[in-house]
């Protein structure tokens, strides 16, 4: 840090000097333009010293001017700021800072040395970065990150909004910007960015998923080595899940990042995806950074206001709270870092349209400053308070990494929440296990015994079975057992109670019967979540069989371990159209996503909303401890046709009794055990079903359309 002088400049040349530094104003942080020039602003309580350096390149070594902010004219309570005449879009810029230290009481770690990201910034360079000059106290101006000032006014929206799907009718697709398209099987022009996955929106409109819910697309820190793998190749972060900056998109997902197309690029992937009637969902990281524990790199927070931003210690303040797994975690509900959470999301959807988020590791923000659940935590009553946020989706995943699970009880009403029960359930029930047919029917019907507050819904759960922790869809039924030496971890790392079953055969095999046996299982599984009240979440590739050959943490894999394999799309066209029509079932059928749980009603033809059954009718065998078997009707409304659910996870194929209805007939709509182009009918196609029986295979759901005796579906 300069000490001579407020104002340096670099040995290189510099190019026309910005006009002159006016006090500016605290609000808002950040850097925003104005017709000539820029106001910068940023929050640290305990800094004495705050200098604004100003760098001519993206790769410059130092700084052509630093601004030294006179505590007596660019300081208004805990916001540091000027405004710098003459500067324009695409000025790059970083922070220095200095203040008390005594670590251990005050929990300040201010080193004048070390370059800061401004929390705020709209975009970020890392052409220069070296995370390992970030560590210790020595200067890494040279190697540092920096900020980007953008012109979010520079864009045409063509009169795009966000879209505002009811969370009834929405089906998530779960996937990683970079894993969608980095594959060359991809065939897509920039592979593993944001202009790559807008070349993959008529595949997902064709699919018929509603919403992409994207891993997480903030900057964060790629280049990191986390450690070398078996095969002597460094693994690096993957997921995303360790973010640096929240304000900015990820360069790394830019097709020309150093040409200041952050926000374009990512703007151009929202606008593409709502012409085609699909939202964007962010999977957001607001419990951690990656700053990491007390051994971790000076990046932005920590440098900043440590002692706010941050989870510590109270009988030593130089060590960090864990919560999350990840070396720190954020102090949410401090007022100051509340307000950075609360206006980050609302950033996000008022800039860039996006129509909601899944909060990683959720329960982290319900934690008070002593790491204790609040009962009413500001900033998740923010959140769901907040005007601009009132029409976005917010998800939770509701626990964090030290044991506390609130499924079924995360604050507030709005709220939805990953529903890990109907994960558990469903694939121990599809594998085969015994006694679970009642849990199954409560998953079905939306789980109202997670959901049964006053105000809660079924669409308050998100109904998966995969996602991108664990396994995928295809090694559920491969693997046995998970297979993670590629991470170098010595198979340590990744969950050990998966609810799989390897069918036979573990991994791959030429088995014909074993493969078979395997797809049944895969739409057993797929015919469920989309027969479930709630939101249905498919994981990426699920449905054209991706596979990471066991590996059920895939967190480092940067490879094709994790990228999907395109050409499988069209080599297992059999779920791929299996996973088409369930959706497809889905939007035409109302019972199956009502918003509300069953209540009794009952339908023109005397049917009540839903009625449960064994193989026999009636029969459901809620208290038989060895039942495998469930069926059930569903009434249709408003001229829609009734439903017949047959669920057999015996090995054997059995007779079930179907119910008569006057002047209607059952047809077949679905049957898992059947071939392809006979397993999924669309309406039209649909085949009569004769007697008063019908036969379902070993490990199959068939499902029935009511017919009247006209043909016609109501």
């Amino acid at each position: 840090m300069t000490t001579s002088t407020s104002e340096t400049r670099a040995v290189s040349p510099p190019r026309p000097a910005p006009g002159r530094v006016s006090p500016g104003r605290p609000q808002p942080l950040g850097a925003t333009v104005d017709e000539d020039g820029v106001n910068f602003s940023v929050f640290s309580q305990n800094a004495d010293r705050v200098e604004l350096l100003l760098f001519d390149r993206h790769d410059a070594p130092e700084p052509s001017r630093v601004i030294d902010l006179d505590p007596d004219l660019h300081r208004s309570y805990h916001f540091w700021h000027c405004r710098v005449q003459g500067l324009a879009p695409g000025q790059v810029y970083a922070y220095r800072m200095d203040g008390p230290g005594d670590t251990m009481m005050t929990g300040n770690r201010f080193n004048p040395r070390k370059v800061l990201l401004d929390p705020y910034a709209r975009a970020n360079i890392n052409s220069v970065w070296d995370r390992s000059q970030a560590l210790g106290t020595q200067d890494n101006c040279a190697t540092s990150m920096r900020s980007m000032v953008v012109d979010l006014d520079d864009y045409d929206w063509e009169g795009d909004r966000p879209l505002n799907t009811p969370l009834a009718d929405t089906v998530i697709y779960e996937a990683h910007v970079r894993g969608m398209t980095a594959s060359p099987s991809s065939g897509v022009a920039h592979p593993g960015t944001f202009p790559g996955l807008i070349e993959k929106i008529p595949y997902l409109k064709e699919l018929g998923v509603t919403a992409v819910e994207l891993l997480p697309v903030f900057d964060f820190d790629e280049t990191q080595v986390l450690r070398t793998g078996p095969d002597g190749e460094p693994l690096y972060n993957y997921w995303g899940y360790d973010p640096d900056a929240f304000f900015a998109p990820h360069t790394g997902y830019c097709a020309d990042a150093r040409n200041c197309q952050h926000i374009t690029e990512f703007r151009d992937l929202v606008k593409a995806m709502h012409k085609a009637g699909i939202e964007v969902i962010l999977d957001v990281v607001f419990n951690h950074t990656s700053e990491g524990n007390e051994n971790g790199p000076t990046i932005s927070f920590r440098g900043q206001a440590n002692e706010a931003y941050y989870h510590l210690w109270a009988q030593d303040r130089s060590h960090y709270m864990d919560f999350t797994g990840c070396g720190n975690a954020v102090n949410a509900n401090h007022p100051a870092v509340a307000k950075f959470i609360i206006e980050c999301l609302e950033y996000w959807v008022r800039e860039h349209h996006v129509d909601g988020f899944r909060f990683d590791l959720a329960s982290e923000l319900s934690r008070g400053a002593d790491g204790r659940e609040l009962d009413q935590p500001p900033v998740l009553w923010g959140i769901e308070l907040s005007g601009i946020l009132s029409e976005s989706k917010i998800i939770a995943e509701p626990w964090d990494g030290s044991g506390l699970y609130q499924v079924g009880r995360f604050p507030g009403t709005r709220w939805g929440q990953w529903n890990g029960p109907f994960r558990d359930e469903v694939r121990r029930f599809v594998r085969g296990d015994a006694g679970l047919v009642g849990k199954i029917a409560t998953r079905i019907g939306g789980s109202r015994d997670l959901f049964s507050r006053a105000a809660d819904l079924p669409t308050n759960g998100v109904n998966f079975i995969t996602c991108h922790d664990g396994f995928t869809l295809n090694d559920l039924v491969s693997y046995s057992y998970k297979d993670n030496f590629a991470n170098g971890e010595c198979n340590r790392d990744g969950s050990y109670e998966n609810y799989s079953w390897n069918c036979g055969v573990e991994g791959p095999t030429d088995a014909v019967d074993v493969d078979r046996l395997r797809v049944r299982q895969i739409k057993n599984m797929a015919a469920l979540l989309l027969l479930s009240r709630g939101v249905p979440m498919i994981l990426a590739g699920d449905e054209f069989r991706n596979s990471q050959g066991g590996n059920n943490n895939a967190y480092c894999q940067d490879n094709a371990i994790s990228w999907l394999d395109w050409d499988q799309a069209d080599k297992e066209s059999e779920v791929r159209r299996f996973f088409q029509g369930m959706i497809a079932l889905r939007k035409r059928s109302s019972a199956l996503r009502a918003p509300r749980f069953f209540n009794g009603r009952v339908n023109d033809r005397g049917l009540p909303e839903v009625s449960w059954h064994g193989t026999a009718l009636g029969r459901p065998g809620w208290e038989d401890p060895e039942a495998r078997v469930l069926s059930l009707t569903l009434a249709g409304f408003d001229g829609e046709p009734d439903l017949h659910v047959i669920l057999n996870m015996f090995h054997l194929g059995l007779n079930f009794e179907l119910p008569q209805i006057s002047g209607h007939r059952w047809a077949l709509t679905a049957d898992t055990a059947r071939p392809e182009g006979q397993d999924i009918l669309p309406p039209g196609a649909q085949l009569p079903v004769s007697g008063h029986t019908v036969h379902a295979h070993g490990h199959s759901v068939v499902v029935l359309t009511s017919l009247s005796h006209d043909g016609v579906n109501r």
